[in-house]
């Protein structure tokens, strides 16, 4: 993200709020406007001639809760979103940005739909035409939202419901699917709608991803496949292959034990339990192959293990082309009601987070980085051989609150400490990947610590702790 030119003045994606104690309720429509047309950049503490005046600091953190809460508040937000406000320092000033992408569904605030129109939002309630203009851009934008009117529950896998609502209660003992039927699971997902546009009514294509009996799958989508190939001793074939062609559910469970069949584990302590990076690793790989792919196209999936390196590609609708890395892309949602349902049972987090997640893992694991390209097609590339390390391993012993992303702000300091505490050769730089937070934030976070102090060069010194 480019500070500078988001600083450039409001436009169709970019949208100023002063906001610099609390959240207005114009936030929110923005959100839902930016949710129906391009996406867009929020920015938190910049007055409407992009001049910044700042978020106060003691008002960052409920600034933050509330902008998560609100957004899973269905009687504010529907469908719920799932994005977080960041820290930025900007001028010795504190900014708050969230990237808002477009959303499949017609985003509503306060039972309102709103649409971006240059620089304002345009409250698009009672105008006809508009609103069929915007169910239509939606529904052939994304494919998963293609209606197929015969597919009844008799064709879907109902028996995946239980495993379905235990996922999600392991996440949230509260979570709203425990008391709902299937249908009203279904429709709360998004995976059962009415076209407005054209009046059909009924399972869309992520529904019969998600829950389609095989057969069904093949009949509304034959090129559905991911092909899983190991190849050691054979490098021109495989050793072991496996063909996926089931729901995505339990193709998700079938992918993941591919990997930690053909792969070596690795672990590292959190709290003293021993974790495993590999399967941290095929978790995010697996994910994002099943999640952002485009299911529009006939190009199979593929994962290709071999003892150097495991490898992904799939068809793509790239917004940008060449190598991802953390801070430099925009996330993008390729699927959103697939994605979201997968967050849904905790096999995915925010939007972005995939590709900072697979740096932290695969340099933990290999100590080398992963390549991310996107492109037509979306490749990924794991390092599986070690390279030879000199350090630490910074995250060893790391307890396991320390290593989520970034908290809210009054905790960011005390998290900060945790690292330091149990690794005193940690750098600024270190605890900046590991918190997904910038050097600046960290270096006026330490400040915050007065009993710690750094002792020594940059390159041999370490932490103490009076």
């Amino acid at each position: 993200m480019d500070l500078s030119q988001l600083l450039k003045g409001e436009g169709f994606t970019v949208e100023y709020k002063k906001c610099s104690s609390s959240l207005s309720n114009s936030v929110f429509e923005t959100v839902c406007s930016f949710s129906n047309r391009y996406g867009g950049h929020i920015l938190l503490g910049v007055d409407d001639d992009a001049t910044v005046i700042g978020v106060n600091e003691d008002s960052v953190s409920k600034i933050k809760k509330d902008f998560i809460n609100t957004l899973n508040n269905p009687t504010k937000i529907r469908p719920s979103l799932f994005l977080n406000l960041e820290e930025i320092e900007y001028e010795n000033k504190t900014i708050l940005w969230v990237y808002v992408p477009v959303s499949s569904e017609v985003e509503y605030c306060d039972n309102r739909i709103y649409d971006r129109n240059g620089d304002a939002d345009q409250d698009i309630t009672k105008s006809t035409d508009l609103v069929a203009n915007l169910f239509s851009r939606k529904s052939h934008t994304f494919y998963e939202r293609q209606i197929f009117p015969y597919v009844t529950t008799d064709h879907l896998r109902l028996d995946l419901i239980p495993i379905v609502k235990r996922l999600a209660l392991l996440k949230n003992e509260q979570h709203p699917w425990k008391d709902m039927d299937e249908m009203e699971l279904f429709k709360s997902a998004g995976l059962y709608e009415d076209n407005f546009l054209t009046g059909q009514k009924g399972f869309n294509l992520a529904a019969v991803l998600l829950f389609g009996k095989d057969t069904v799958i093949q009949s509304c989508l034959s090129a559905y496949r991911t092909d899983a190939i190991f190849r050691d001793k054979n490098p021109d074939r495989y050793d072991d292959r496996l063909i996926v062609e089931t729901n995505l559910i339990e193709a998700y469970d079938l992918l993941i034990q591919f990997i930690q069949k053909h792969t070596d584990d690795r672990f590292f302590l959190q709290d003293n339990i021993s974790t495993s990076i590999r399967d941290s690793i095929a978790r995010e790989v697996v994910t994002n192959m099943l999640v952002h792919r485009e299911y529009a196209s006939a190009f199979p999936a593929k994962i290709i293990i071999t003892k150097e390196m495991l490898y992904t590609e799939n068809w793509n609708r790239a917004t940008t082309f060449g190598r991802l890395t953390p801070g430099k892309f925009t996330p993008y949602p390729k699927n959103p009601l697939i994605a979201k349902f997968f967050m849904q049972i905790g096999r995915a987090d925010t939007l972005g987070s995939g590709v900072y997640n697979l740096y932290k893992f695969t340099k933990i694991y290999s100590n080398c980085e992963p390549t991310l390209e996107e492109g037509d097609v979306f490749k990924t590339t794991i390092p599986l051989i070690q390279k030879e390390q000199e350090t630490i391993n910074v995250l060893q012993n790391v307890p396991q609150n320390v290593l989520q992303n970034v908290p809210q702000n009054t905790e960011l300091k005390d998290h900060i400490f945790e690292l330091i505490k149990h690794n005193p050769k940690i750098t600024r730089q270190n605890i900046a990947e590991i918190l997904n937070i910038n050097i600046k934030t960290v270096a006026r976070k330490l400040k915050e610590l007065p009993n710690v102090h750094y002792i020594g060069s940059a390159k041999n010194g370490h932490w103490e702790i009076f």
